[in-house]
């Protein structure tokens, strides 16, 4: 489904990697915030009505994941931003604060994102139990939205987390949060590395 791909970076040796492997490169300000304000910065380069942030620090994301969140945008006009979310079978996941967790409506748009675990089980072991589920880092935006994206006020909830998304939900946005079986893998810490170092050897 994706049309062009090009990878924004402020670091240099990041831009020389990517050009050693023949893709396109955006160079973008140090200075941005989050991902998503670097994303918007190279989206002023192209016209596209839809820009997908494939984040860099999930490197075996699926094709299949990526299509799923832009199809939101295009089934239903009144979308914003898209992201995903998979059900979480281990504990280690829900305790853990790089997994970010996000709870939802009816209609399935985001009311929360957390690396708390969400929501508090108040019924204990014995009572209703509700699913947790573990946020996907990839978001689909539409083109005018992202461009407006960093004069968007940073919230206390955002700083609080520093997860980007919360900005969208502070301001009024909806985010649509779709259900995947995919799960992905964050590399955020050396063992994180270790873990996909053992999935993908060196080449």
């Amino acid at each position: 489904m994706l049309k062009d791909l090009v990878v924004a970076t402020d670091d240099e040796r990041i831009a020389a990697a990517a050009k050693g492997f023949g893709a396109p490169v955006v160079m973008t300000s140090p200075l941005h915030l989050s991902g998503t304000d670097r994303v918007a910065e190279a989206a002023m380069n192209f016209s596209h009505a839809i820009v997908v942030n494939i984040q860099g620090d999930e490197p075996l994301i699926d094709p299949l994941a990526i299509d799923l969140a832009a199809t939101a945008l295009l089934e239903d006009e009144g979308l914003e931003m898209s992201t995903l979310r998979r059900k979480i079978f281990r504990q280690e996941e829900v305790e853990s604060p790089h997994v970010v967790k996000v709870v939802t409506n009816f209609n399935h748009d985001a009311i929360y994102f957390s690396r708390y675990a969400i929501p508090f089980n108040r019924g204990g072991d014995s009572g209703i139990s509700y699913p947790y589920f573990k946020h996907i880092g990839l978001y689909a935006y539409r083109r005018n939205f992202l461009l407006g994206y960093s004069s968007l006020p940073v919230g206390p909830l955002e700083r609080a987390e520093s997860l980007e998304q919360l900005r969208a939900l502070e301001n009024g946005y909806r985010i649509r949060v779709i259900e995947t079986q995919y799960d992905s893998l964050g590399v955020d810490t050396p063992e994180d590395l270790a873990h996909l170092e053992a999935i993908v050897p060196a080449h």
